[in-house]
């Protein structure tokens, strides 16, 4: 039987432990652009609502 130090079972632990954590802050990264998109894309829509109303109707809408 090989014996391996706890040190390096401790090591490679982290690393693994490491990797993972980076992998999920793209993740979240990600997640949070397209949750600004989304979030654009509805201010878009509600400027193009608020113009067609004004347009349409001659009322200002605020």
């Amino acid at each position: 039987m090989i014996s391996v130090p706890s040190r390096v079972i401790a090591t490679v632990g982290f690393l693994m432990a490491a990797t993972v954590g980076l992998s999920a802050c793209n993740t979240v990264s990600g997640m949070g652009q397209d949750a600004a998109a989304v979030g654009h894309d509805v201010s878009k829509g509600a400027g193009a609502t608020q113009n067609a109303v004004t347009s349409n109707t001659g009322l200002a809408t605020h």
